[in-house]
């Protein structure tokens, strides 16, 4: 495994994050689960990243119950805060009352004293951003929270808050973006903007939710037991689907197989080559996947493969920041 430094920060996280959306407690049963969290700590991964939101809350309590009697201090636990986790009006969004009281929810599901980064799990513009911050940072002065990171933040958004962060004390230190080979939205803005601000980027999606691993083959309806096919989990993943963009995936795997690598190999360390990424956030739903992935950790892609990537993919490739995720 590979390791890097998060932000401008003391915090090495494993290049390969394990995550839990679409999964635990929804799509994997809980044995399956723990399975999987298995192997990626056999990988030698360190970091698994969940969210208050995910199926309902109970993801978090899986990862919880899946990392009991791990040495806490040789793991990096992350969840996040935004979304609605109740039917009152104050279950969701950045107010220091969901802060808190979501807070506190985390780390009973995920058994643990304290998370490592506590992340704006999106940009709140109904709250005063000073109040987002500031319940930020009382969580860190009481050892709840060690840092914290927004996801899907804009570039000028993420500047405000690390200014903000800096006259209270405490340091924003990571955006976790969707980024792959198929979405770069975050190139011409978000990631100069971070670098600037000393924060790393920990991507999501770096197998465009499935689409770069080649299974989905353009003219054929997705396989019914795929997260494609799924009635729920698929239809984020709509605008990877369409034939033009499936076309130009299975493109892709003679430059994969040039390098003796898997197509999803190949994605994950495509991310990677960014050095504003720290990290790459792989899902599974079996363990064989996630020891597949994790392959990808260290590996170097020149840069003529990169062109040739390039190339390959065309005009298919998403590049608008405006199109940073807001749904």
């Amino acid at each position: 495994m590979e390791f890097r430094r998060l932000g401008r920060s003391g915090l090495t996280i494993s290049a390969i994050a394990y995550g839990n959306w679409l999964t635990h407690g929804s799509q994997v049963e809980e044995d399956a689960a723990h399975a999987c969290v298995r192997a990626a700590l056999d990988a030698g991964i360190t970091t698994f990243d969940t969210a208050d939101v995910y199926a309902g809350t109970r993801a978090e309590s899986v990862l919880g119950r899946a990392l009991a009697g791990q040495r806490r201090e040789g793991l990096e636990v992350f969840t996040k805060v935004y979304w609605p986790t109740g039917p009152g009006q104050n279950d969701r969004g950045l107010s220091r009352k969901h802060i808190t009281e979501s807070c506190h929810a985390s780390l009973r599901r995920l058994q643990t004293d304290y998370v490592d980064l506590y992340q704006a799990h999106r940009y709140d513009p109904t709250v005063p951003l000073e109040e987002t911050m500031t319940a930020f940072a009382d969580l860190v002065r009481a050892g709840k929270v060690l840092y914290v990171g927004v996801s899907e933040w804009r570039a000028e958004e993420i500047a405000a808050a690390a200014a903000l962060a800096r006259d209270l004390g405490i340091q924003l230190i990571s955006n976790q973006p969707q980024y792959s080979m198929l979405w770069r939205v975050i190139e011409d803005e978000v990631v100069p903007t971070s670098e600037k601000e000393g924060l790393s980027q920990i991507v999501w999606s770096p197998l465009a939710q499935g689409v770069l691993t080649g299974k989905y083959l353009p003219g054929q309806q997705p396989p019914p037991d795929s997260r494609g096919g799924h009635s729920e989990a698929g239809g984020s993943m709509q605008r990877f689907l369409r034939d033009d963009v499936l076309t130009h995936v299975q493109e892709l795997r003679p430059i994969a197989a040039d390098l003796g690598l898997s197509m999803a190999q190949l994605a994950v360390a495509w991310v990677l080559q960014n050095p504003n990424v720290a990290a790459a956030i792989i899902g599974a739903s079996r363990p064989e996947q996630v020891q597949d992935n994790v392959q990808a950790a260290g590996v170097r892609l020149g840069a003529d493969v990169l062109r040739r990537i390039d190339e390959v993919l065309g005009d298919v490739v998403e590049r608008d920041p405006a199109k940073t995720s807001r749904g």
